[in-house]
């Protein structure tokens, strides 16, 4: 019997099965037919839904970037937390979260995927910029920290960040306790914040 759908449960059902194929296989090495077996629909529904299998990725790459704002945010929100650890727990999330199941976060990172990779950078860079401004600006009001720029700043610490405390690259450890050191002191320095002053709320970052 021909099982009909609900069209958001069927466009969610095939973000699914693309999810799972490209983190197994790899974008570049999955195709629709691929997507289409697996799931047992016609060409003609999936093309209803997407037209491409860029189109699917962007898709794809829009939910699981949605999911990682919204934890973001919530995070950011806390107002109770010091704003310092705020910062460190929200950019912390995006390396921890259930977001990166299905081994996905690994093939992002293999060079046959790098339009994997580029489109969700990009996209989170987009999402998480403003929320880090917002703490900076926070921690300005507060007198904690002082920059004419605060969304240069934010940018600039989640891109630094992102490639520092990545999982997959390989560090020996006095290099990345180097690394690490480097990155709070020109943290603060951005921030005019006196040297040491950081220490305490960034160093969860680098711990496992």
């Amino acid at each position: 019997m021909r099982v009909v759908k609900e069209a958001e449960e069927r466009k969610n059902e095939i973000l699914d099965v693309a999810e799972r194929l490209f983190a197994s296989k790899g974008f570049d090495r999955t195709s629709t037919n691929d997507i289409l077996a697996e799931i047992g629909i016609a060409r003609g529904t999936l093309y209803y839904h997407f037209q491409s299998k860029e189109e699917i990725l962007d898709a794809m790459v829009e939910r699981m970037t949605d999911r990682l704002a919204r934890k973001a945010k919530d995070l950011a929100g806390r107002k109770e937390i010091p704003v310092l650890q705020r910062l460190t727990m929200m950019i912390k999330s995006l390396h921890v979260s259930d977001e990166w199941e299905n081994g996905i976060k690994e093939q992002m990172h293999k060079p046959q995927n790098a339009l994997m990779h580029q489109k969700m950078q990009e996209r989170l860079l987009a999402t998480m910029t403003p929320l880090i401004t917002g703490l900076i600006e926070e921690g300005i009001a507060q007198g904690i920290c002082q920059t004419d720029y605060p969304a240069e700043v934010a940018e600039m610490t989640f891109l630094y960040a992102g490639t520092v405390f990545d999982d997959l690259m390989v560090h020996d450890e006095a290099e990345w306790q180097k690394k690490t050191a480097a990155f709070i002191y020109n943290l603060e320095r951005l921030l005019k914040m006196e040297e040491g002053s950081m220490q305490e709320a960034i160093n969860p970052l680098f711990q496992a």
